[in-house]
């Protein structure tokens, strides 16, 4: 903290610099700067509320401005490269966990019953591809690294971000250009997948561990051992213990909201707030006793709107948009301004410009897309190919990908090797910023790109002449107006006054059946039911040449 004194004549002013009273003054500089052009950037620029935040955050961080040091917050330890840091772990896996609640309370009626094999086909065999093929990417492009350390470094990065996906799945593009069915699978699987990031994780690392750490009995370190304690530590204890206790979680807390309301106990203002407790709630319990608390949050709040009745007060109190802004704004200015660009350039790592970059395109280019193309059509929920490129590409890496690099880095054991340690930042944090800034121009750059489409296609048929130009006229559709001006009398269509329908009258063809259709209606009267479909007065289109004054 820095004091300092201004002195007047009749007084002294303190100003107090501390980190604190800056943090609140820049975060709050850009919610309301960001609120005033909020529908330009979002509606007509089309740009994501957290590429704005990173790039902002990126601009007051050390990196260019130096107003924000989240690392000046942190013990001395935390500030290493290599070592874990509790405060980056506590924020975001608090952002995660709400975000991944309210994304289950967003999705349809037993929405997940409804699209298990959907989930199931893009949770297990696209999330096993993505692992691997960024981890043979990791291990081929960043020198030093084994096999097993890259897959480490790659299970951060296999997750796609609910954070990201709701600006992917919400505001006017996706409303206009985006189905129902593709916004609500990439909503669900960005929430199921943040809590199956775990036996990516795991595996790898028990088996750094088991190399190095004492935690492994001599007997337990061979491959079957490792396979083992996999089995049982994540996907039986940490993935389907948090799978149940979700579901019991929801079920509890939507049937006592339902008693509560039917017996006039309840406040409606305190709807959201109950949500959001439920989702600490879970994070809570499910962090004392060691288990997945970030599919627990996501199960459980899927349970709890599991009738549709709390996803339709949810979009009604409007709420989510007020945490999804809220959220957006602190967690990923506080990214923008972590980020180590000091790291990007260190031959001792091996973490050059361009092995990061290329790195970084091969990833985004290789670790979904292929893949859901290539098996989309055993995806129920995925109709055409294109809906198929859409959700392979967007794909994001966000939050959930630094959750789990300060994971790893708390589960490393000490006596494990430093390059690792060193890299698995750097790595995923660059990650991070290229898929913020790619997904995030990439709506307004589809726009930018099909207006030129639009206007060479203009330019094209504006430009046309001789005989090019005269083959199209000769070709084109023939209009009422050419039939009016050769003279060819159209016949009027007859409808029903009281019924409406329209009467088929034998004299309704052949030339000169306007003037028997007006004379028929004429002698019949206003009491014959019939009406003209069009005005008297556009009779005169239809006379003949001879008919028509010069």
């Amino acid at each position: 903290m820095s004091v300092c004194y201004i002195t007047f004549p009749m007084t002294k002013i303190e100003i107090n610099t501390s980190d604190l009273n800056i943090c609140l003054a820049t975060l709050s500089l850009y919610i309301c700067g960001y609120g005033l052009v909020s529908y330009v950037i979002k509606h007509r620029l089309y740009l994501s509320e957290p590429l704005i935040a990173t790039l902002f955050g990126i601009i007051v961080g050390p990196a260019v401005l130096g107003w924000v040091d989240p690392n000046l917050w942190k013990p001395e330890e935390d500030r290493l490269m290599g070592y874990k840091d509790s405060l980056t772990l506590a924020l975001t896996r608090i952002t995660i966990g709400i975000q991944v609640f309210f994304a289950g309370v967003a999705l349809p009626k037993k929405y997940l019953k409804l699209q298990f094999q959907s989930l199931v086909m893009l949770l297990l065999p696209i999330m096993a591809i993505a692992w691997l093929v960024c981890g043979f990417l990791i291990y081929e492009l960043i020198p030093g690294l084994t096999f097993m350390e890259a897959l480490l470094i790659s299970a951060c990065i296999t997750p796609t971000d609910p954070v990201l996906a709701n600006s992917i799945t919400k505001g006017r593009y996706a409303e206009e250009s985006v189905s129902p069915d593709v916004r609500d699978i990439i909503v669900a699987e960005s929430g199921a997948n943040d809590g199956l990031g775990y036996p990516f994780v795991f595996l790898p690392l028990f088996a750094i561990m088991a190399r190095s750490s004492e935690e492994f009995a001599a007997p337990n370190r061979n491959l079957s051992g490792i396979i083992a304690r996999w089995i049982y530590d994540t996907w039986l204890y940490e993935v389907t213990l948090s799978v149940v206790l979700g579901l019991l979680i929801g079920w509890v807390a939507r049937k006592s909201l339902r008693w509560c309301e039917e017996h006039h106990m309840l406040d409606e203002d305190n709807f959201v707030a109950y949500g959001t407790g439920l989702s600490f709630f879970c994070l809570g319990f499910l962090g004392i006793i060691g288990s997945d608390d970030l599919l627990c949050c996501f199960i459980a709040g899927n349970s709890f709107s599991w009738d549709d009745r709390q996803r339709i007060a949810a979009e009604d109190a409007g709420f989510q948009d007020i945490i999804d802004m809220l959220l957006n704004a602190g967690i990923f200015m506080y990214i923008g301004a972590i980020i180590p660009w000091y790291a990007y350039n260190d031959p001792i790592t091996g973490i050059v410009p361009w092995r990061i970059v290329v790195l970084a395109i091969c990833i985004l280019l290789f670790r979904r897309l292929p893949w859901v193309v290539a098996i989309y059509k055993t995806i129920p929920a995925i109709s055409s190919l294109k809906e198929a490129v859409f959700i392979g590409w967007f794909g994001p890496i966000g939050v959930s990908a630094i959750f789990y690099v300060q994971v790893i880095l708390g589960q490393l054991p000490k006596e494990s090797r430093d390059q690792v340690k060193k890299t698995v930042e750097p790595i995923v944090y660059f990650m991070v910023f290229t898929s913020i800034l790619v997904h995030g121009i990439t709506i307004p750059a589809s726009k930018v790109l099909m207006r030129g489409v639009t206007l060479t296609r203009t330019l094209t048929q504006t430009g046309q002449s001789g005989p090019e130009k005269r083959r199209s006229q000769d070709t084109r559709p023939v209009a009422i107006d050419d039939i009016r001006r050769i003279g060819v009398a159209t016949p009027l269509p007859v409808y029903h006054s009281k019924t409406g329908r329209r009467i088929s009258s034998s004299h309704s063809s052949g030339p000169g059946s306007t003037a028997v259709n007006s004379q028929v209606l004429s002698d019949q009267g206003p009491e014959a039911g019939l009406a003209p479909a069009v005005p008297e007065e556009r009779s005169v289109a239809f006379q003949t040449p001879s008919q028509v004054p010069v």
